[in-house]
């Protein structure tokens, strides 16, 4: 997986290959799922819900340029598998789900592998945490029309957003960096992620 979809496109930033190569992502899908753990797509986890792409979890991951000391904030914790990969690579993760059963299951997951620096919570993700913020990265991992403002506010100066933006059908990945009371977007890849769902989305 990591050979032949993430590094043989272009993502070599040798921490966040070595976190794929520690992460196992077989524990983080279905049983009935997990023959297909490590191949080229997504898969569903339970509730309308997918595990995305090997590649585009590490293409995301990689563009919020982690270098260990951050404190993150995700949104949409689904299966726990990207909150995993993230807390290799930074200091603390705050990771929001809104359907109780599958923050409860990624939580199980998360304590029996041992990873203890992310902090699972309930609710409307497109509020994001501003009791924990500011954030120095702030990934979502569902799709709107827009992104949510409060979580644009709730990024330090300098700190990096990755959110899947546009219709339901399909979004454009778009990465905005903080300067000051500014939000420089870049558009970066077409994706096809599920909706986000709360006052900020839809």
């Amino acid at each position: 997986m990591v050979e032949g979809q993430i590094a043989a496109r272009g993502i070599t930033a040798p921490r966040v290959l070595e976190a794929f190569l520690e992460v196992p992502r077989h524990e983080f899908v279905p049983p009935n799922q997990r023959l297909y753990a490590y191949q080229d797509g997504p898969l569903p986890i339970g509730l309308g819900q997918t595990i995305s792409q090997p590649y585009i979890v590490a293409y995301m991951t990689a563009q919020l340029k982690l270098d260990g000391e951050e404190i993150l904030l995700e949104i949409g914790t689904g299966s726990g598998y990207q909150a995993a990969i993230l807390s290799l690579l930074a200091r603390e993760v705050h990771t929001i789900e809104r359907h109780p059963r599958l923050a409860a299951a990624a939580g199980k997951t998360l304590a029996d592998l041992g990873y203890d620096n992310i902090t699972i919570h309930e609710g409307d993700g497109t509020h994001g945490l501003p009791e924990y913020a500011p954030y120095q990265g702030i990934m979502v991992t569902a799709a709107a029309p827009e992104v949510p403002r409060p979580l644009l506010e709730q990024l330090v100066e300098g700190g990096r957003l990755i959110m899947p933006v546009g219709g339901r059908g399909g979004q454009l990945l778009q990465l905005y960096k903080r300067k000051g009371e500014e939000f420089v977007r870049e558009d970066l890849t077409p994706v096809a992620f599920v909706p986000l769902i709360g006052e900020h989305g839809w």
